[in-house]
């Protein structure tokens, strides 16, 4: 369990970063990820507020704005927020109401499932990036 827990932080430490995103590969179907995210943020108490499809919407949406290019077989995007977490970090600057509602991404494209989740600012808002972290490792480690 220690050395998977490990393996998981290397590759989060070494993650792709892609427009200031942490993104890892997930070793399994995209169902397998949606409900390993899903069960990962549930678990640590948190209440998911919105599942956004946007896979389904760029496939559905491409041919109206004049594009074949397929981006995601499919992509999903988890928002919810952590009353613990948000108020530490707007105690700290009520402006980083901006970066409220957090959320981890699923996505599959033609490289594969991947899991991940925005990167925050330095200082206090490392506390979400944490958990972000924390959500995305549980996730791919199950």
């Amino acid at each position: 369990m220690k050395k998977t827990v490990l393996a998981v932080t290397l590759a989060l430490a070494n993650a792709a970063h892609a427009d200031s995103s942490v993104v890892v590969p997930f070793d399994g179907s995209f169902e397998d990820a949606t409900f390993a995210v899903e069960s990962a943020i549930v678990d640590r108490g948190l209440v998911i507020d919105y599942v956004s499809h946007v896979g389904e919407m760029l496939n559905r949406t491409g041919a109206d704005v004049g594009s074949d290019v397929q981006l995601f077989k499919e992509a999903d995007i988890f928002v919810f927020c952590s009353a613990v977490v948000s108020r530490d970090v707007m105690e700290a600057d009520p402006m980083n109401i901006a970066h409220c509602p957090y959320g981890v991404f699923v996505a599959e494209n033609a490289d594969g499932v991947m899991v991940g989740y925005r990167e925050y600012p330095e200082g206090e808002m490392q506390q979400v990036q944490a958990l972000l972290a924390g959500i995305v490792a549980d996730a791919v480690e199950n």
